[in-house]
């Protein structure tokens, strides 16, 4: 089977770790940003430059139109998908719910989880064998938040990665027949630059202390678990939560 990947966020933490660690094992990767096509193009060289193939794609993924154009764009520059990362994803600073506006909601739900949605929609029109593909796999990206609840940080980060393990769960069991294996990744403190998005830059050191292994984790460190559930080795392997979080 061709292995054909789309990670979204790619181009920066997590998903810039998934894309090259994906690319040094044998998979062409569509490496997906909103707005920074300086950092994607980055990403992009140096999987060139190891001897892989890859494309940047524009796209706001909680926007419809956008996302079928992105996907039409995968479709032509590197063949029909057989890996979704659905790792874009956003918080926002520090606050409890009573201080907290629905614009605010609407933006988390919209990109965490309706953005997931729709590009896993997307991926199972290609990757189903119900629809002539075939298989793949795809891997969601959860937080240790949704077990925790992000009390006193961001509750709505937290409720919108819960939806994406119910998600997870419910997808997994509709196109395990299809060829399709549905998986999610749950990061606890990890070292990238979403802290300081969220106006916590040291947020990682802060909490460190609470981390059973007494640190932070790597993007690297995640990646290797996103990466193996897209691969062969997690054949049978579907509706996992697998928690990359030292013990948290």
């Amino acid at each position: 089977m061709d292995k054909i990947a789309l990670v979204t966020g790619g181009s920066r933490g997590i998903g810039a770790a998934t894309a090259l660690l994906a690319a040094r094992q044998g998979w062409a990767v569509a490496v997906n940003y909103t707005h920074n096509a300086e950092a994607a193009q980055d990403v992009v060289r140096r999987i060139a430059d190891q001897g892989g193939r890859a494309i940047a794609v524009q796209a706001d993924v909680s926007d419809e139109a956008q996302v079928l154009r992105m996907f039409g764009e995968v479709d032509a520059g590197l063949g029909r998908l057989t890996a979704l990362v659905n790792n874009a994803g956003v918080v926002d600073r520090s606050q409890r719910l009573d201080e907290m506006d629905l614009a605010r909601w609407r933006r988390m739900f919209d990109i965490n989880l309706i953005g997931s949605l729709l590009c896993a929609r997307e991926a199972v029109r290609r990757m189903s064998t119900r629809h002539g593909g075939q298989g793949g796999a795809i891997v969601n990206m959860s937080s240790a938040a949704a077990r925790l609840g992000g009390a006193g940080q961001y509750v709505d980060y937290a409720a919108s990665k819960g939806a994406i393990d119910t998600f997870t769960l419910g997808l997994a069991k509709e196109v395990a027949a299809e060829g399709i294996r549905v998986n999610a990744v749950r990061p606890g403190l990890i070292e990238t630059e979403i802290h300081a998005s969220g106006g916590q830059p040291d947020r990682v050191q802060q909490l460190a202390h609470l981390v059973p292994m007494q640190r932070g984790g790597s993007a690297e460190e995640v990646a290797e678990a996103i990466v193996w559930l897209m691969g062969e080795g997690a054949s049978y392997t579907t509706m996992a939560l697998l928690d990359v979080s030292g013990g948290r």
